[in-house]
């Protein structure tokens, strides 16, 4: 077992702290006190017998060292993963980028799911940020195939990965392979036995909804945005509920359908409120003008 990705030595030190116990009695009969200062430092690693009886003095499990370093490194990447998907939201590309130069040489996300989750945004942020389409979508296939090298029969992560490219595209205005790569995504969803996190699907019907609106498609635009709507409902999530109604505002607009189009317009700024998101409260509101100015008659 290799004991280099676990914080065993901040583990150790704190224990034998609370223990009150020295450091030539703990090291005594097990290694010298210059090994104990460097184990607890985190600069060097016992050995599963060393470890057994440091837990035999401290009157322990040797299993609480493991349980409690992968829990403390749970939550820290956790925590990380949290702040990546805070920034996600705010589009701070540069802030993400800054999180994955620090944490990517960080032996605790070496870990493939962890590693997979930083070359993901980093290939984000490769777009967004240095609008570097090729290698953003490079990076991105690279994450997929991190845990799926033939890219078949996708888990939920991975769809997820795809659903990133996809977006691209569609931000790129390459809008027939943004509808293939949707397409891919929702057949790799269906053939899910469960979908953990139903945002996924959301996003996906949402942003393939845009797409269709893009070129045309405004009743299959109207579809898929009503299937996210009761995707939302079903699973009780308000997200992405307001542009869905927003998404569908627009279509109707665009169709000549006004009176329904003001009404989701309408329904879309009033959630925003609800939420609180002023910002797109307003820009729902100045784009149903600019919609509907651009109307001839």
């Amino acid at each position: 077992m290799n004991l280099e990705y676990l914080n065993l030595g901040e583990v150790l030190n704190s224990l034998r702290v609370y223990k009150r116990i020295e450091m030539v009695d703990l090291a005594d009969n097990v290694c010298s006190v210059e090994d104990l200062i460097l184990f607890e430092k985190g600069k060097k690693y016992p050995t599963l017998e060393q470890l057994a009886s440091f837990a035999d003095k401290l009157n322990v499990e040797l299993n609480y060292f493991f349980d409690f370093s992968y829990t403390s490194h749970f939550n820290y990447v956790k925590n990380v993963f949290n702040l990546i998907d805070h920034y996600k939201k705010q589009r701070n590309y540069m802030a993400i980028s800054n999180i994955i130069k620090t944490e990517k040489n960080n032996p605790i996300f070496l870990h493939a799911s962890n590693r997979q989750y930083l070359l993901w945004h980093e290939g984000i942020c490769s777009f967004y940020l240095e609008k570097n389409k090729v290698l953003a979508i490079q990076l991105l296939r690279d994450a997929i195939k991190l845990t799926n090298p033939s890219m078949q029969n996708l888990t939920e992560s991975e769809i997820d990965i795809l659903a990133s490219i996809a977006i691209i595209e569609k931000d790129d205005n390459n809008y027939n392979e943004a509808i293939n790569l949707f397409e891919e995504a929702i057949k790799n969803i269906d053939q899910l036995p469960y979908l953990i996190d139903s945002k996924i699907r959301i996003k996906i019907l949402y942003s393939y909804a845009q797409v269709l609106t893009k070129v045309g498609e405004y009743l299959d635009s109207i579809t898929f945005c009503k299937f996210g709507i009761q995707t939302c409902i079903d699973n009780e999530v308000s997200y992405q509920f307001a542009d869905l109604h927003y998404q569908i505002g627009e279509n109707y607009i665009k169709m000549g359908n006004i009176d329904s189009g003001i009404e989701y317009m309408n329904k879309a700024s009033f959630l925003f409120e609800t939420y609180e998101d002023h910002e797109y409260a307003d820009l729902v509101k100045n784009e149903k003008k600019k919609l509907l100015g651009s109307l001839t008659y």
